[in-house]
């Protein structure tokens, strides 16, 4: 993070300095840039098909306002439904990939007490 400028920088500075909020910064930043990678390689095949948003909501059997929305929302929250159907209107799957790597340390689930631990 560059040297922060802002008073709300110098906040988030600080509170990420707290190893408990850091952590749970970083998985809702995960969780969002996951939901905004979704939502960008939809509009990009929607756009690559030559689409209208009218267009993919009618494929899709969704309401147009909704497609609007999701598309220009600045924190858009799908439901899975509703990805699923977009998907399938713009011939494309959905499934589950494991992660890639991750550098340093990697996360795992505590099989004794279903909490997170950090692993090397």
């Amino acid at each position: 993070m560059a040297e922060p400028r802002t008073g709300a920088e110098r906040y988030l500075a600080r509170k990420l300095e707290d190893p408990e909020y850091r952590e749970a910064y970083e998985q809702a930043k995960e969780r969002i840039d996951q939901i905004d990678g979704v939502i960008s390689a939809l509009d990009d095949r929607r756009i690559e098909l030559n689409l209208t948003k009218a267009d993919l909501a009618r494929r899709a059997g969704v309401k147009p306002e909704a497609i609007r929305r999701l598309f220009s929302a600045e924190k858009p929250n799908p439901t899975l439904s509703t990805l699923v159907a977009l998907a399938g209107a713009l011939d494309l799957e959905l499934r589950p990939e494991p992660r890639r790597p991750r550098t340093g340390a990697t996360r795992a689930q505590s099989a004794a007490s279903g909490t997170r631990r950090r692993t090397a």
